[in-house]
Protein backbone atom coordinates (compact mmCIF):
# COMPACT_ATOMS: atom_id res chain seq x y z
CA UNK A 1 0.00 0.00 0.00
CA UNK A 2 1.08 3.15 -0.79
CA UNK A 3 0.86 6.47 1.25
CA UNK A 4 0.14 9.60 -0.30
CA UNK A 5 0.63 12.87 1.05
CA UNK A 6 -2.29 15.20 0.49
CA UNK A 7 -3.67 18.72 1.94
CA UNK A 8 -3.29 22.53 2.51
CA UNK A 9 0.09 24.03 3.30
CA UNK A 10 1.56 27.05 3.28
CA UNK A 11 4.56 27.43 0.73
CA UNK A 12 7.30 27.78 2.88
CA UNK A 13 6.00 24.30 4.44
CA UNK A 14 7.02 22.15 1.09
CA UNK A 15 10.54 21.37 1.26
CA UNK A 16 10.53 20.54 5.03
CA UNK A 17 7.36 18.29 4.27
CA UNK A 18 9.14 16.50 1.99
CA UNK A 19 12.31 15.84 4.10
CA UNK A 20 9.97 14.68 6.59
CA UNK A 21 8.18 12.45 4.23
CA UNK A 22 11.01 10.71 2.70
CA UNK A 23 12.49 10.04 6.23
CA UNK A 24 9.55 8.50 7.25
CA UNK A 25 8.39 6.46 4.16
CA UNK A 26 6.19 8.10 2.60
CA UNK A 27 5.72 7.23 -0.59
CA UNK A 28 4.14 10.25 -2.66
CA UNK A 29 3.75 14.17 -1.65
CA UNK A 30 1.03 15.83 -3.46
CA UNK A 31 0.12 19.65 -4.82
CA UNK A 32 -2.89 20.83 -5.69
CA UNK A 33 -3.82 23.59 -8.37
CA UNK A 34 -5.11 26.40 -8.67
CA UNK A 35 -4.58 29.91 -10.46
CA UNK A 36 -5.86 32.08 -7.81
CA UNK A 37 -8.62 33.35 -5.70
CA UNK A 38 -12.08 35.39 -6.54
CA UNK A 39 -15.34 35.43 -6.29
CA UNK A 40 -15.92 32.89 -8.45
CA UNK A 41 -19.10 32.94 -10.89
CA UNK A 42 -18.63 29.30 -10.75
CA UNK A 43 -19.87 26.90 -8.18
CA UNK A 44 -17.69 24.60 -6.45
CA UNK A 45 -18.85 20.88 -7.16
CA UNK A 46 -17.87 19.16 -4.02
CA UNK A 47 -19.67 21.63 -0.87
CA UNK A 48 -23.58 21.82 -0.26
CA UNK A 49 -22.82 25.31 -0.28
CA UNK A 50 -21.34 25.31 -3.48
CA UNK A 51 -18.27 27.62 -1.63
CA UNK A 52 -14.80 26.10 -1.75
CA UNK A 53 -13.26 25.32 1.47
CA UNK A 54 -10.40 28.18 1.30
CA UNK A 55 -10.03 31.55 1.32
CA UNK A 56 -7.70 34.04 -0.42
CA UNK A 57 -5.04 33.81 2.00
CA UNK A 58 -4.73 30.17 1.27
CA UNK A 59 -1.40 29.55 -0.51
CA UNK A 60 -1.24 27.78 -3.98
CA UNK A 61 2.08 27.48 -5.06
CA UNK A 62 2.91 26.84 -8.50
CA UNK A 63 2.99 23.18 -8.51
CA UNK A 64 5.97 22.50 -10.58
CA UNK A 65 8.27 25.13 -9.07
CA UNK A 66 7.29 23.16 -5.48
CA UNK A 67 8.15 20.07 -7.39
CA UNK A 68 11.20 20.69 -8.20
CA UNK A 69 12.40 22.59 -4.84
CA UNK A 70 11.11 19.44 -3.25
CA UNK A 71 13.01 17.13 -5.57
CA UNK A 72 16.28 19.03 -4.79
CA UNK A 73 16.11 17.93 -1.04
CA UNK A 74 15.42 14.55 -2.06
CA UNK A 75 16.27 11.27 -3.36
CA UNK A 76 13.76 8.83 -3.07
CA UNK A 77 10.00 10.49 -2.50
CA UNK A 78 7.59 10.90 -5.54
CA UNK A 79 5.79 14.21 -6.05
CA UNK A 80 1.81 13.96 -7.71
CA UNK A 81 -0.27 17.10 -8.89
CA UNK A 82 -3.88 16.49 -7.32
CA UNK A 83 -4.90 17.41 -9.58
CA UNK A 84 -2.98 19.72 -12.07
CA UNK A 85 -6.10 21.53 -14.76
CA UNK A 86 -4.45 20.39 -17.55
CA UNK A 87 -6.96 21.81 -19.94
CA UNK A 88 -7.06 25.56 -18.58
CA UNK A 89 -3.38 26.00 -20.00
CA UNK A 90 -2.24 25.53 -23.61
CA UNK A 91 -0.54 22.02 -24.44
CA UNK A 92 3.18 23.39 -24.91
CA UNK A 93 3.29 25.22 -21.54
CA UNK A 94 1.82 22.00 -20.18
CA UNK A 95 4.40 19.67 -21.79
CA UNK A 96 7.65 21.51 -20.98
CA UNK A 97 6.84 22.59 -17.04
CA UNK A 98 6.23 18.36 -16.20
CA UNK A 99 8.86 17.17 -18.51
CA UNK A 100 11.34 19.42 -16.97
CA UNK A 101 10.12 18.69 -13.39
CA UNK A 102 10.05 14.96 -14.64
CA UNK A 103 13.88 15.17 -15.51
CA UNK A 104 14.96 17.08 -12.61
CA UNK A 105 13.33 14.32 -9.87
CA UNK A 106 14.62 11.52 -11.96
CA UNK A 107 11.19 10.67 -12.68
CA UNK A 108 9.77 10.84 -9.41
CA UNK A 109 6.52 12.74 -10.85
CA UNK A 110 3.20 11.28 -11.21
CA UNK A 111 1.57 13.50 -13.36
CA UNK A 112 -2.15 13.83 -11.73
CA UNK A 113 -4.99 15.51 -14.23
CA UNK A 114 -8.11 16.56 -14.15
CA UNK A 115 -10.75 18.55 -16.18
CA UNK A 116 -11.25 21.62 -13.42
CA UNK A 117 -14.18 22.88 -11.88
CA UNK A 118 -13.58 26.88 -11.97
CA UNK A 119 -14.76 28.25 -15.51
CA UNK A 120 -13.12 31.48 -13.83
CA UNK A 121 -10.22 30.10 -14.27
CA UNK A 122 -10.31 28.98 -17.57
CA UNK A 123 -11.80 32.19 -19.03
CA UNK A 124 -8.52 34.38 -17.60
CA UNK A 125 -6.48 31.77 -19.60
CA UNK A 126 -7.63 32.07 -22.62
CA UNK A 127 -9.00 28.16 -22.64
CA UNK A 128 -12.60 27.15 -23.91
CA UNK A 129 -14.27 25.55 -20.75
CA UNK A 130 -17.17 23.86 -22.34
CA UNK A 131 -14.75 21.28 -24.50
CA UNK A 132 -12.16 20.98 -21.69
CA UNK A 133 -12.83 17.27 -21.22
CA UNK A 134 -12.60 16.99 -25.31
CA UNK A 135 -9.66 18.59 -25.36
CA UNK A 136 -7.95 16.80 -22.23
CA UNK A 137 -8.49 13.54 -23.84
CA UNK A 138 -6.57 14.58 -27.01
CA UNK A 139 -3.72 16.08 -24.87
CA UNK A 140 -3.07 13.13 -22.90
CA UNK A 141 -1.83 11.45 -25.96
CA UNK A 142 -0.29 14.77 -27.50
CA UNK A 143 1.87 14.87 -24.53
CA UNK A 144 3.09 11.22 -24.29
CA UNK A 145 4.01 12.06 -27.86
CA UNK A 146 6.07 15.05 -26.78
CA UNK A 147 7.64 13.41 -23.97
CA UNK A 148 9.34 11.03 -26.49
CA UNK A 149 13.14 11.99 -27.47
CA UNK A 150 13.33 13.41 -31.43
CA UNK A 151 11.71 15.13 -34.16
CA UNK A 152 7.44 14.18 -32.97
CA UNK A 153 3.87 15.13 -34.44
CA UNK A 154 0.35 14.86 -33.58
CA UNK A 155 -2.39 16.03 -36.08
CA UNK A 156 -5.42 15.90 -34.22
CA UNK A 157 -8.72 17.85 -34.05
CA UNK A 158 -7.87 20.58 -31.40
CA UNK A 159 -3.81 20.28 -31.59
CA UNK A 160 -2.11 19.82 -34.61
CA UNK A 161 2.22 20.24 -34.78
CA UNK A 162 5.05 18.43 -35.85
CA UNK A 163 7.91 17.60 -37.07
CA UNK A 164 9.10 19.43 -33.41
CA UNK A 165 10.81 18.30 -30.32
CA UNK A 166 11.00 19.25 -26.95
CA UNK A 167 14.33 19.17 -24.17
CA UNK A 168 14.47 17.93 -22.07
CA UNK A 169 12.30 14.76 -21.95
CA UNK A 170 12.65 12.01 -19.15
CA UNK A 171 14.16 8.65 -19.19
CA UNK A 172 11.13 6.78 -18.53
CA UNK A 173 7.17 7.74 -19.21
CA UNK A 174 5.67 9.79 -16.85
CA UNK A 175 2.86 7.96 -15.10
CA UNK A 176 -0.58 10.01 -15.59
CA UNK A 177 -3.23 9.22 -13.26
CA UNK A 178 -6.93 10.41 -13.59
CA UNK A 179 -8.76 12.48 -10.74
CA UNK A 180 -12.30 12.41 -10.91
CA UNK A 181 -15.23 10.22 -9.92
CA UNK A 182 -18.25 11.43 -12.54
CA UNK A 183 -18.92 8.81 -15.55
CA UNK A 184 -16.63 11.49 -17.86
CA UNK A 185 -13.52 11.22 -15.50
CA UNK A 186 -13.71 7.10 -15.20
CA UNK A 187 -14.42 6.73 -18.41
CA UNK A 188 -10.93 8.81 -19.51
CA UNK A 189 -9.21 6.69 -16.29
CA UNK A 190 -9.73 3.90 -18.50
CA UNK A 191 -9.15 4.98 -21.65
CA UNK A 192 -6.05 6.77 -20.76
CA UNK A 193 -4.60 6.64 -17.69
CA UNK A 194 -1.94 4.54 -15.76
CA UNK A 195 -3.58 5.40 -12.55
CA UNK A 196 -6.86 7.02 -10.54
CA UNK A 197 -7.07 9.27 -7.79
CA UNK A 198 -10.18 9.88 -6.21
CA UNK A 199 -11.18 13.58 -5.53
CA UNK A 200 -12.78 13.33 -1.93
CA UNK A 201 -12.55 11.30 0.84
CA UNK A 202 -14.96 8.45 0.45
CA UNK A 203 -16.61 5.98 2.82
CA UNK A 204 -16.41 2.16 2.47
CA UNK A 205 -19.66 1.43 0.63
CA UNK A 206 -18.79 4.55 -1.86
CA UNK A 207 -15.50 3.07 -2.96
CA UNK A 208 -16.83 -0.06 -3.19
CA UNK A 209 -19.51 1.15 -5.54
CA UNK A 210 -16.85 3.77 -7.66
CA UNK A 211 -14.62 0.56 -7.88
CA UNK A 212 -17.53 -1.26 -9.66
CA UNK A 213 -18.22 1.48 -12.43
CA UNK A 214 -14.64 2.02 -12.78
CA UNK A 215 -13.89 -1.99 -13.36
CA UNK A 216 -16.98 -1.95 -15.93
CA UNK A 217 -15.41 0.92 -17.89
CA UNK A 218 -12.42 -0.28 -17.84
CA UNK A 219 -13.69 -3.85 -19.33
CA UNK A 220 -14.88 -1.65 -22.26
CA UNK A 221 -11.21 -0.91 -23.45
CA UNK A 222 -10.20 -4.37 -22.62
CA UNK A 223 -8.61 -3.76 -19.17
CA UNK A 224 -8.91 -4.69 -15.41
CA UNK A 225 -8.88 -3.05 -11.98
CA UNK A 226 -5.34 -4.58 -11.91
CA UNK A 227 -3.92 -2.81 -14.90
CA UNK A 228 -4.19 0.78 -12.75
CA UNK A 229 -2.64 2.46 -9.56
CA UNK A 230 -5.58 2.97 -7.50
CA UNK A 231 -5.10 6.39 -4.96
CA UNK A 232 -8.19 6.25 -2.92
CA UNK A 233 -8.86 8.50 0.31
CA UNK A 234 -11.07 6.59 2.22
CA UNK A 235 -13.25 8.14 5.18
CA UNK A 236 -12.35 5.39 8.14
CA UNK A 237 -9.88 6.28 11.47
CA UNK A 238 -6.68 4.70 9.49
CA UNK A 239 -5.44 1.49 11.17
CA UNK A 240 -3.14 -1.45 9.04
CA UNK A 241 -6.41 -3.77 8.77
CA UNK A 242 -8.28 -1.23 7.04
CA UNK A 243 -5.00 -0.73 4.64
CA UNK A 244 -5.19 -4.42 4.14
CA UNK A 245 -8.56 -5.03 3.67
CA UNK A 246 -8.63 -2.52 0.39
CA UNK A 247 -5.12 -3.54 -0.82
CA UNK A 248 -6.46 -6.64 -1.03
CA UNK A 249 -9.97 -5.16 -3.08
CA UNK A 250 -7.42 -3.81 -5.60
CA UNK A 251 -6.60 -0.56 -3.97
CA UNK A 252 -2.82 0.32 -4.24
CA UNK A 253 -2.71 3.33 -2.42
CA UNK A 254 -4.29 5.87 0.44
CA UNK A 255 -3.83 9.94 0.64
CA UNK A 256 -3.39 10.90 4.41
CA UNK A 257 -2.92 14.29 5.88
CA UNK A 258 -2.16 13.32 9.50
CA UNK A 259 -2.44 16.72 10.63
CA UNK A 260 -5.97 16.44 10.29
CA UNK A 261 -5.94 13.87 13.29
CA UNK A 262 -3.52 15.84 15.17
CA UNK A 263 -4.45 15.67 19.11
CA UNK A 264 -5.21 18.51 21.38
CA UNK A 265 -2.16 17.54 23.07
CA UNK A 266 0.07 17.99 20.34
CA UNK A 267 -1.79 20.76 19.50
CA UNK A 268 -0.44 22.78 22.01
CA UNK A 269 3.11 20.79 21.62
CA UNK A 270 3.83 22.53 18.30
CA UNK A 271 1.72 24.51 15.38
CA UNK A 272 2.37 24.62 11.63
CA UNK A 273 4.73 22.58 9.86
CA UNK A 274 6.32 21.49 13.45
CA UNK A 275 2.80 19.63 13.76
CA UNK A 276 2.59 18.06 10.74
CA UNK A 277 5.83 16.39 11.01
CA UNK A 278 4.79 15.20 14.58
CA UNK A 279 1.49 13.51 13.25
CA UNK A 280 3.27 12.39 10.31
CA UNK A 281 5.51 10.33 12.60
CA UNK A 282 2.69 9.32 14.63
CA UNK A 283 1.09 7.96 11.24
CA UNK A 284 4.39 6.18 10.47
CA UNK A 285 4.70 4.57 13.56
CA UNK A 286 1.14 3.77 13.81
CA UNK A 287 0.61 2.15 10.20
CA UNK A 288 3.48 2.69 7.49
CA UNK A 289 5.87 0.86 9.46
CA UNK A 290 2.99 -1.74 10.30
CA UNK A 291 2.34 -2.87 7.40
Amino acid sequence: MEFWLGGFCDAGEYVGLAQAAERLGYDTLTVSDHLFHADFTSRYPYSRTGEPPYDATTHWPDVWVTIGAMAAVTSRLNFATNVYVAPARDLFTVAKAVSTAAVLSANRVRFGVGVGWCADEFRQTGQDFHTRGRRLDEMLPALRTLWRAGPVEHHGDRYDFGPLSIAPVPSEPIPVYVGGDSDAALRRTARFADGWIGNRIYSEDRLSELLERLSAHLAEYGRKLGDLRVIAPIAAMPSPSLYRKWRDRGVDGTMAAPWRLATEEEKRRCSGLALKIATMERFAEDVIARM
